[in-house]
């Protein structure tokens, strides 16, 4: 590793309300990978932003290559070789990889005409240089979420990038993506090229990094050397605390079957699922990406139109539902995107939680604020989320705290069945342990819980049973000490067949 490529000394930065960086100092160096870990609303994100022109500082100092400097626009950063990429990938999908790589600076000759070949050109030139196997010509919109990755990556390239930040880079990529992942990042580190890396994940931080600074609440509370360094130090110093029990697992107390589906098929998605969940019972479902299980819960929960199968609720045969018949018989659905599935980000807390309910909100059809307030302010206690009151629109809120008004959303209605689909994706270690706290809770209320995670170690640590499910078909159930990491592995890699008869004898 060389000497500081970038630092900032003594930054300040106040948003309405918060404090989101106080007196924050922090650098990168050439050829180096430098963790930035804390929980949601710790000041990660505006720490990068400020450094990548999208926020400036109320005080401190900038520094690059040693020399002052003010970045006061994206543009400027790009200009001085700072490229962020953001976990929500920032590129244009009706345009070519080419035009988005020079997006902004598309060569022109004198009279202002873009110069098509040597846009091409330089793109090709770009996604060769960091290993790309698509063209410049294709339109970005076509590729998978790994390719438009690359395509920001080859953007580092093209304009001599010298510093690059990796914002939860491999929230949505499969582990062979990944892997590919983060030989790119080893190249770029190879040829001196500083990397910031923000992720929740510790086994991608211990493998993938030199160095680890923690940000807790806008404070920088250490910067460690990885190689000497262990996870339960990082996490102290992220939450302030011990983790002593990270996963929580109710106590197995099962009541009643709640629901039960028959050779439930999907055409093309998946085929011949056959599963049940009782009362205090977290059922897991585990797989890779693109085994059919979001699938799966989206169709029992009526988004999608099954070709086949039959649905219990309470023992008694049901029509397959829609989505507002299968709330009223007390099924929530907490979707895999809370961005995209989960929320409205234009409207307030209060909004969100209880727009699905207007029904028991209103009268002669006022709504009654007053009666919506007390429940946010039930939840908000409950749940433990950070705002500054009911109005604060969620678009503002860290990643934790808006999941937690999901969860709201779908408790205000008083579910006997709530299916999580991936509940602690893209949130901090902190928020993660609420999480898990909160499935047993339910569980230990009485609820049917139904937990989807790609996480081995997380879907282990919460359930009482687990299915396997590969390429839409269900290949393992396990409960008790067959419950293994081992076990999960062999299923979804080997497809063993689905042993749930056993299984199901054991528990009856």
């Amino acid at each position: 590793m060389s000497g500081v490529v970038l630092s900032v000394k003594n930054i300040t930065k106040t948003f309405p309300g918060v404090k989101a960086l106080d007196d924050v100092s922090f650098d990168i160096r050439a050829g180096e990978v430098h963790a930035l870990v804390g929980e949601n609303g710790a000041g990660k994100s505006t720490l990068m932003k400020t450094l990548a022109g999208l926020h400036r500082p109320d005080a401190g100092r900038i520094l690059h290559n040693g020399e002052p400097v003010e970045i006061a626009s994206p543009l400027e950063a790009r200009r001085r070789g700072i490229l962020l990429i953001h976990q929500e990938l920032s590129l244009s999908p009706e345009l070519t990889v080419a035009e988005n790589i020079y997006l902004g600076a598309w060569p022109t000759n004198a009279f202002g005409v873009l110069q098509k070949s040597k846009l091409r050109r330089d793109a090709q030139a770009a996604l060769e240089a960091v290993g790309c196997d698509f063209g410049p010509e294709v339109r970005v919109g076509t590729l998978s979420i790994a390719r438009q990755q690359m395509v920001e990556i080859a953007r580092s390239q093209a304009f001599n990038a010298n510093v690059v930040i990796f914002d939860e880079p491999t929230a949505s990529l499969t582990d062979a993506e990944k892997t590919q992942l983060f030989a790119t990042i080893r190249a770029l580190k190879a040829r001196g090229t500083g990397i910031v890396y923000i992720s929740h994940k510790m086994d991608e931080i211990f493998d993938i990094t030199d160095r680890i600074t923690v940000l807790r609440d806008g404070v920088v509370r250490g910067t460690l050397d990885t190689a000497g360094t262990e996870v339960g130090q990082v996490t102290r110093l992220m939450i302030g605390r011990d983790l002593s029990s990270y996963f929580v697992r109710a106590r197995p107390r099962f009541g009643d079957e709640v629901l039960r589906v028959e050779g439930l098929s999907a055409p093309g998605l998946f085929e011949g699922v056959s599963l049940g969940v009782r009362r205090g019972e977290v059922l897991g479902l585990y797989g890779l990406v693109g085994a059919g299980r979001s699938e799966l819960v989206e169709t029992i929960f009526g988004l999608r139109k099954p070709g086949a199968g039959q649905m219990f609720w309470q023992g008694r045969p049901i029509p397959l539902p829609t989505p507002r018949q299968a709330i009223d018989l007390g099924m929530s659905l907490v979707p895999e995107s809370r961005k995209e599935q989960g929320l409205v980000l234009g409207m307030s807390g209060r909004e969100n939680i209880t727009l699905p309910h207007l029904g028991m909100f209103s009268r002669m059809r006022i709504i009654r604020r007053h009666q919506e307030r007390e429940v946010f302010d039930s939840y908000r206690n409950q749940l433990q989320i950070k705002t500054t009151g009911p109005e604060q629109p969620v678009s503002t809120l860290s990643g934790g705290n808006q999941q937690k008004f999901v969860l709201a959303k779908w408790l205000c209605a008083n579910p006997k069945l709530i299916i999580l689909d991936e509940p602690t994706r893209g949130i901090d270690v902190g928020s993660k342990s609420a999480i898990h706290e909160l499935i047993a809770g339910l569980a230990e209320r009485g609820l049917a819980v139904i937990v989807i995670s790609s996480e081995m170690p997380e879907v282990l640590g919460v359930s009482h049973r687990i299915l396997a499910m590969s390429e839409g078909r269900l290949v393992g159930e396990f409960a008790g000490d067959e419950m293994t990491e081992k076990n999960l592995i062999d299923a979804v890699s080997n497809h063993v067949p689905v042993r749930g008869r056993d299984v199901i004898e054991r528990r009856a």
